[in-house]
């Protein structure tokens, strides 16, 4: 069986966890980290399994394990997730907004053919991505708006200099329209979906993003459009928010953990 190191023990780390304890992905989670000691804490005391708890990010990836999942932040990919590449480890990464800064994708690029290791990017809170793969050189332009109720935005770095009062809106509002490059500097918890379909498609500066805050709303939808030589994809996808995380939709977690299964097992493939 396959043996894991988990970065990160908030509510998406401790939900995969808790799949491989319960048997739904065949792999043992042998080591496990996060910066507070209290998340990984709590996290060991959930688990039947007890995962050793490592003192820093590093040492997950020194140890015998065959892939480490990344469930902290951008922080800790940039932090990480180099070394481990050079420790000879796959990567699984949740926080993919970090591989929008050129440097990092580079260096982990060439990481990856330089230790042949893979890095693992599940399709997150969206799908069709197999589809926007399969014509990215036939794509012309491509855009994804995503509505969340006010309170799933709350904490982004964009409301540091922003007038906008997510308390005071009633309506169905738009926070934010640019670049996927830009929301994912500026909302770095909230708008991965972004930065995982502009990887797949036409790159960061030419994906398009708007942001909807709508107070009536119990659901995160993503609604993605590509036009090109090709003909034209429309997929609108509503999540409900995961109830220990609103800022990230349930599908997020279901497919980090269909992804980390995928990795751990011997089965016919479906999809490209």
């Amino acid at each position: 069986m396959k043996k894991i190191g988990l970065l990160g023990c908030g509510a998406i780390g401790t939900q995969i966890a808790l799949a491989i304890d319960e048997g739904k992905i065949p792999a043992i989670l042998t080591h496990i980290f996060d910066d507070s000691k209290e998340k990984s804490s709590t996290l060991h005391a959930k688990l039947k399994n007890k995962p050793e708890i490592v003192e820093n990010s590093h040492l997950l990836s020194s140890n015998s394990v065959d892939i480490v999942v990344e469930a902290a932040s951008q922080d800790a990919v940039k932090d990480a997730a180099l070394s481990i590449l050079q420790n000879k480890k796959d990567l699984m990464i949740m926080s993919v907004g970090a591989l929008l800064d050129e440097s990092i994708y580079d260096i982990l690029s060439d990481a990856c053919q330089d230790f042949k290791k893979t890095i693992y990017l599940p399709s997150g809170a969206i799908a069709g991505l197999d589809g926007i793969k399969a014509i990215k050189d036939e794509l012309d332009s491509l855009s994804i708006t995503t509505t969340k109720h006010p309170r799933s935005l709350k904490g982004a770095k964009f409301f540091e200099t922003s007038e906008i009062n997510l308390d005071e809106i009633n309506s169905v509002t738009t926070i934010f329209e640019g670049t996927a490059k830009q929301a994912v500097s500026l909302f770095p918890k909230n708008i991965n979906v972004a930065a995982l379909l502009s990887l797949t498609g036409i790159g960061s500066e030419k994906t398009r993003v708007t942001i909807m805050a709508d107070p009536d709303t119990d659901k995160n939808t993503h609604q993605i459009e590509a036009n090109g030589s090709f003909g034209k994809m429309t997929f609108t996808i509503e999540n409900f928010p995961d109830t220990h995380n609103p800022k990230t939709s349930r599908l997020a977690i279901l497919s980090a953990i269909e992804t980390l299964r995928k990795y751990c097992s011997n089965d016919i493939q479906i999809g490209t």
